[in-house]
């Protein structure tokens, strides 16, 4: 960010001293926002600032990776996720949506009471969320942090941007309300594929302690028999890595340094 704002001060100096350079300065300029434009577009890029890809290096180590859920609550399919995580004593992070919450709060106090971690998705997961000024970023943070924090008796940590897009005003938005961008190491495209199997391959291709997986409970996929994709997945994914000797763990812990155990009991978490 720094560098781009040097290269428009440079470029309004340079325009004023030698005119008729003007296509190079144009140029110089037009590749900054391509940049720019590259960074918020790629998910998993820290250029536009701090982005949490994988677990910090003391989980990893431990053999703990994350199962991170986005798009919720719905009640046709959360309750079954809750059902199967429970089954292998797993947990995850549901970054829900503030309107969905809102509208199913029994469902979104539901997931805190069974050991799982509310986080923030926006409050109405707008597709044009990049393309939004600083106060529209804002707003839609900050009603999704009051609602969330209301409806499920603590505030979220951790922020993760509609479809992962985002552009250079959201960081600032973020570090004002105390939030950290998380988005993921690998996805299974689950809410657009209906093939139960290559979503499954694509989470378990060279899955390593540290990793962070996206599913949706929100949103989902079906398969040609009507079922929700990640009912299809959730299961053998989670037997997959307990088999690999990995444990889930929700992003809160794996930050704080808890120690995660597949089937044990997690603390409970205070909210910074």
């Amino acid at each position: 960010m720094k560098a781009s704002a040097l290269v428009h001060l440079g470029a309004a100096g340079s325009i004023a001293a030698a005119p008729h350079a003007w296509p190079w300065i144009a140029g110089a300029v037009i590749a900054d926002h391509i940049v720019l434009a590259g960074s918020g577009l790629a998910p998993r890029s820290t250029w536009l600032g701090p982005n949490l890809t994988r677990l910090p290096p003391s989980a990893a180590v431990r053999g703990c990776y994350a199962l991170t859920i986005d798009d919720g609550p719905d009640p046709q399919v959360t309750p079954r996720v809750l059902e199967q995580l429970a089954e292998r004593g797993a947990r995850a992070t549901f970054f829900c949506i503030g309107e969905r919450v809102a509208r199913f709060p029994d469902l979104a106090r539901e997931i805190v009471r069974r050991g799982h971690a509310v986080e923030n998705h926006s409050q109405r997961h707008l597709h044009r969320f990049s393309l939004l000024g600083p106060g529209a970023i804002a707003r839609e943070i900050a009603e999704a942090q009051a609602t969330i924090g209301r409806v499920c008796g603590s505030s979220p940590r951790f922020f993760r941007a509609p479809a992962g897009l985002r552009s250079p005003l959201l960081e600032p938005q973020l570090a004002r309300l105390g939030l950290k961008l998380a988005s993921w190491t690998r996805r299974g495209f689950d809410s657009v594929s209906r093939d139960a199997e290559a979503v499954l391959s694509r989470l378990t291709r060279g899955l390593t302690g540290g990793d962070i997986l996206l599913l949706h409970d929100g949103g989902a996929a079906r398969t040609l028999a009507g079922r929700p994709v990640i009912l299809e997945v959730l299961p053998r994914l989670l037997d997959a890595a307990a088999r690999a000797g990995l444990a889930p763990v929700i992003l809160r812990a794996a930050c704080d340094g808890i120690q995660c155990a597949l089937g044990a009991e997690e603390p409970e978490l205070s909210v910074k």
